[in-house]
């Protein structure tokens, strides 16, 4: 049962701005960038959604409402039998100390993605101006602002989960960021997940060739997939805002700068599902942390917090999640005043010493997924893991 329905949610929004904080003034700007009139147009299109979102979303949407026009929680906890203003005061208080401010561009950011994943206009990217191509992105957020491409993955309803569709346009934005103007590219999440990893629907869209065609074609794409980082010219920093599973993971090998919240887990579930590394972790996964502790991550599913993993080299720096948008973006913005080309052309020379072999590896691992994929044991493992979620 729904907590709410989304237009008594957008009622209860609007009472909440006009009885519960009567005393209650908008900066009109913020660190973040999200203006007075951006906050109220994302209020406003919150009614415009067509599907429901989820308890969880919208238990998220509700807190960043609260925090933005009200502050931290400082409300008494609801009793333990008042089911649904326990799970909104719980939601509420998990924001911590977050600022105003910070609570506005957030919410922003999350009503935008929800939007934009219905086809609408997107108010996420508050003042930034949608990157320069020819196609429009169906799963993902493109944008440019303060010479950064944001390449926002956009599925947030399904955790981000990656489908053949949003391979197709990761390459394809990698591709245009590495010929715009911008010194920086940085990939991020829509909503609490960075990424949950390949969609596992994807292996359930058998064609008309069986399986077997059904594994080449997937492992072309993983392919170019994994090539594009490998590729990639400039200086590509991960900024991930919550859990991250699988090929998100993987390939966080590649990025040259990865900030975390303390929030987030790493996780690499191969084996789980009959499967084996992908992503060129095979190879950057020992170098960066010693093959022990690779094998724990890539043979035996070990989870990762973001603590554990910055200790390991996977992630540059870890920041509360209180701070962590606020913290991270001011010190790319920094970042991104340095001399362009003299970032990119360093970056090339680092990348040139193993470029050769990071292509070997990628291949390598294409061809013994394509003979996983194609196997009754992955195959099996897969199908226990559906039963298994069809269970709860």
């Amino acid at each position: 049962m729904a907590l709410m329905s989304l237009r008594g949610f957008t009622q209860t929004s609007r009472w909440l701005r006009f009885s519960s904080v009567p005393a209650f003034k908008f900066h009109q700007t913020s660190m973040m960038g999200a203006t007075v009139e951006q906050f109220e147009e994302a209020k406003n299109k919150l009614s415009t959604l067509k599907k429901d979102p989820g308890n969880e979303v919208k238990l998220k949407i509700y807190a960043l409402f609260k925090q933005a026009t009200h502050g931290p929680c400082d409300t008494p906890k609801p009793g333990m039998l008042d089911f649904v203003n326990k799970a909104k005061w719980d939601s509420w208080k998990s924001l911590g100390a977050i600022s105003q401010d910070e609570a506005r561009q957030q919410y922003c950011n999350l009503i935008g993605s929800l939007v934009a994943a219905e086809g609408g206009s997107s108010a996420q990217e508050v003042s930034a101006q949608p990157a320069a191509s020819d196609h429009v992105y169906k799963t993902l957020l493109v944008s440019t602002q303060d010479d950064i491409t944001t390449i926002k993955l956009n599925r947030p309803a399904k955790k981000n989960a990656i489908t053949t569709e949003m391979y197709e346009e990761i390459i394809d934005a990698l591709q245009q960021a590495a010929k715009d103007t911008c010194v920086l590219t940085v990939f991020t999440g829509a909503g609490d997940f960075y990424c949950s990893g390949n969609d596992l629907s994807n292996f359930t869209k058998i064609p008309e060739g069986g399986v077997e065609q059904m594994a080449k074609a997937g492992g072309e794409l993983l392919r170019r997939y994994v090539k594009a980082y490998i590729d990639f010219p400039k200086p590509l920093v991960a900024v991930v805002n919550g859990p991250a599973v699988g090929i998100s993971v993987t390939v966080l090998g590649m990025f040259d700068l990865v900030y975390a919240t303390d929030s987030a887990t790493f996780h690499t579930p191969f084996s789980q599902l009959g499967q084996s590394p992908e992503g060129c972790s095979s190879y950057t996964y020992p170098r960066l942390m010693g093959s022990s502790k690779a094998s724990e991550m890539l043979l035996f599913n070990k989870k990762l917090t973001a603590v554990q993993a910055c200790q390991l080299g996977l992630v540059t720096e870890v920041f509360p999640d209180s701070s962590f948008q606020s913290e991270v973006w001011s010190r790319l913005r920094s970042y991104a005043k340095l001399p362009p080309n003299s970032l990119a052309l360093s970056k090339q020379l680092m990348r040139s010493v193993e470029k050769d072999q990071l292509h070997a590896v990628n291949d390598a691992e294409v061809e013994r997924l394509i003979e996983r994929w194609t196997s009754d044991e992955c195959f099996n493992a897969v199908m226990s893991f559906f039963q298994a979620k069809a269970k709860l």
